[in-house]
């Protein structure tokens, strides 16, 4: 017998109070979330990294195609060699490629082309995106929305690894084409963001920055 095309959904609805409750908390808890770029080289509970790659898999994606592939490495090795690969592109950022307005717009996050933290976190997590999915005929079937699905992906990771208590910085070398070679993975996927995950280091201090408040970045209608 076919498996049915539709089955129940799971859910319960809790009371308003409970919602309200529940939903402060959330903000509460993902308020205090801070991109670190200083780590402590502690291992982390791959349990932990486990858990949070299958709640980032329970992402919404387009047609449900889950145009993402996660590399997990803890491997000194190999952090090492993403760090020397990320620290030539950002050299050649810092230098050359980026504008003076975009230099002065990162001047008070305090960032270089130095990239320690690379090799010091315990680990990194490098998200590609899937432009294609291999078929079982062989072939390539196409994706839908994939910069968008794996945004959402990736925002439902970052939280989901705050929630357990672990720090993380989203990496952007551009290009950073390097780590299809180094990750083994295929040409037609696109490195979207290297994911820099561990503990903070012992008495480490982030940019005094804020967030919008919400009447600047919502509307009601």
């Amino acid at each position: 017998m076919a498996e049915d095309a539709f089955i129940p959904l799971q859910y319960q609805r809790l009371p308003e109070s409970t919602m309200c409750q529940q939903a402060d908390a959330f903000y509460q808890r993902m308020r205090t979330r801070r991109s670190v770029r200083e780590f402590s080289s502690e291992p982390v509970p791959m349990a932990v990294i486990h858990s949070a790659l299958q709640a980032a898999g329970t992402a919404p994606s387009g047609a449900n195609k889950q145009p993402w592939h996660f590399a997990v490495v803890t491997d000194a090795t190999v952090k090492r060699q993403i760090r020397l690969a990320a620290e030539a592109e950002e050299r050649e950022f810092y230098q050359r490629r980026a504008s003076e307005a975009w230099l002065a717009d990162l001047a008070p996050l305090g960032t270089d082309a130095d990239k320690p933290f690379l090799e010091t976190a315990p680990c990194l997590i490098g998200i590609f995106l899937q432009k294609f999915n291999p078929g079982d005929d062989g072939g390539k079937h196409k994706n839908y929305y994939t910069s968008e699905s794996v945004g959402i992906a990736t925002g439902m990771l970052i939280s989901a690894l705050h929630m357990a208590g672990l720090a993380t910085l989203t990496h952007t070398p551009s290009p950073m084409k390097f780590l299809n070679s180094i990750l083994k993975r295929p040409d037609d996927e696109r490195p979207y963001i290297l994911l820099v995950v561990g503990y903070p280091a012992e008495g480490v201090k982030v940019p005094n920055i804020s967030k919008f408040p919400l009447q600047h970045t919502s509307s009601f209608f």
